[in-house]
């Protein structure tokens, strides 16, 4: 399926390893594909996500996977979920991070030996790629580019489809920009 990825594609993946190197990760998740996507210029996928208003940096969505993270993965509505428990996650994340330092539930590995060997991907990822792939295929686009893995993002329910569903980005809005319905379009 790789030799399927554009540039742009293969970029991403890439760097979803590297950013899974840099935190002690076991795992290549689909944060660590969203946010290598963040990292994108000139791009369709960066195009896509300019177009609807998210900085060039996109530093909201990139504060929101932080916080995420540090909430062990869980997403706001999985919390809310536990609040309606009475399971308080922001009080567990402040007690074990008091005991255990910042960020002690995010499952990086920094500072804790490093991991060895290479980046095996998620299911979570492989679903997205996966997604990635099928997204195309629906388009009638002969290669998987950034920006389909941007739309498998916005379909797979967690972290990645909350934080840009906040920020405006959800599949119809991105498939309006990239592929018309009166937003601007996508050089292809």
């Amino acid at each position: 399926m790789f030799e399927r990825f554009t540039k742009d594609a293969r970029a991403v993946v890439r760097g979803a390893v590297e950013y899974a190197d840099d935190t002690g990760a076991q795992t290549v998740d689909p944060e660590h594909l969203l946010l290598a996507l963040l990292d994108r210029e000139a791009s369709r996928g960066s195009f896509a996500l300019g177009a609807l208003g998210l900085d060039e940096h996109g530093q909201p969505v990139r504060q929101a996977l932080h916080e995420a993270r540090r909430r062990a993965g869980l997403s706001r509505a999985e919390a809310d979920a536990l609040a309606g428990l009475g399971i308080d996650v922001s009080e567990i994340v402040s007690r074990v991070e008091e005991t255990h330092g910042a960020g002690a539930m995010s499952g990086d590995r920094q500072g804790k030996g490093a991991w060895t060997g290479r980046r095996a991907f998620s299911r979570g990822a492989k679903d997205t790629l996966e997604k990635a792939l099928r997204t195309a295929v629906a388009h009638h686009d002969r290669h998987i580019g950034d920006e389909h893995i941007l739309l498998a993002l916005t379909v797979r329910p967690g972290v990645p489809a909350e934080a840009l569903a906040d920020h405006g980005v959800t599949y119809e809005s991105v498939t309006r920009v990239l592929y018309g319905g009166g937003e601007a379009r996508a050089a292809g």
